[in-house]
């Protein structure tokens, strides 16, 4: 195996292997993540019931191999993005950025919405922003088919359907798995012939350091009410191999206001204690190993509308090219 242009060849490989980079669009909370989750059989992104939980650019890198029963000899490169919606200051401005740079750069776009509802003005405007990259194959995905009423199945699918001239349309549930298998042969028949790009065993870009981050923040999305999990950010500072089978981390958790400090610690430390154990159990889970969490709670005032924080806090982008 060698390797070339960023790309890894093998001669093992049959000519009409595909490869290539599969952008997931849509508003927020419309099941990007869990579909890409999905297909990946291991959680890359995280979840919550709350809208705007991602909020960087994410890979997943899906490896099909015909020996081992697929429907090809492929290389899907899922690029999860956060949802587009109208930003009110610069961290939402930094998401929005993030996902329509996706767009370009991609071989493919899936346009995920919610078909359990009528498109709204955040639907429209993505739509009007994948019309200005004509020549992009886009499928619409309709999303959460088992939340839709029988009735009202023709309705909707027409309404999401007339936003656009897509290539096709796959009505699904990325939660249940309905026709979750058909819509990745979709997304495998119109990839490029090519190579892969990344070794067959790697699912994701991401290091372990910043998955463990998220896992934290993600718990304090499902623990805390309201808008506060939005004016939080999660940082690892210390990531150490103690030994084969411990792993120790210490983290901050960062909120703009001194009361938003005061919640997340909960009485006597009793709410930081409870995200800390469930964090615990899923970087388990993601490492492999037994892990020593300990997680700090900070004030950094106002950081969502400084871009000086932001970068601080990992949340910058690179220069456009060009």
């Amino acid at each position: 195996m060698s390797e070339e242009n960023g790309a890894l060849f093998s001669d093992e490989l049959p000519e009409d292997h595909r490869s290539g980079f599969v952008a997931v669009l849509g508003k927020p909370n419309v099941g990007k993540s869990t579909l890409m989750n999905a297909y990946l059989g291991q959680k890359i992104a995280i979840v919550s019931p709350k809208p705007q939980t991602t909020r960087n650019r994410l890979l997943g890198i899906l490896t099909l191999a015909r020996e081992r029963g697929e429907l090809a000899d492929a290389q899907v490169i899922f690029v999860d993005t956060p949802g587009i919606h109208r930003p009110l200051h610069k961290l939402g401005e930094y998401m929005v950025e993030t996902a329509v740079r996706a767009i370009p750069e991609a071989d493919l776009v899936l346009f995920i919405v919610d078909v359990s509802s009528l498109p709204d003005d955040e639907d429209r405007k993505i739509a009007g922003i994948l019309r200005q990259y004509g020549g992009l194959p886009v499928l619409l995905v309709l999303n959460k088919a088992d939340l839709l009423p029988p009735g009202e199945v023709t309705g909707n699918v027409d309404a999401y359907r007339d936003l656009g001239d897509f290539d096709d349309w796959m009505l699904i549930s990325a939660l249940h798995g309905e026709n979750r298998e058909r819509l990745l042969e979709m997304i495998v028949e119109r990839l490029p012939l090519g190579p892969r790009f990344y070794p067959e065993e790697q699912i994701t870009d991401q290091q372990l350091r910043f998955m463990a981050a998220e896992l934290v923040r993600e718990q304090v999305m499902y623990h805390l009410r309201q808008e506060l999990p939005y004016s939080v950010a999660v940082v690892v500072d210390q990531f150490k191999e103690r030994t084969a089978d411990l792993t120790y981390i210490s983290a901050n958790i960062f909120v703009e206001r001194d009361t938003q400090k005061a919640i997340v610690l909960g009485r006597g430390g009793e709410m930081v204690k409870r995200i800390g154990r469930d964090a615990r159990h899923q970087i388990e889970d993601l490492l492999g190993t037994r892990v020593y969490l300990e997680l700090w709670v900070k004030v950094r005032k106002r950081w969502r509308k400084s871009e000086q924080e932001l970068r601080r806090l990992g949340y910058s982008l690179p220069p456009r090219k060009g």
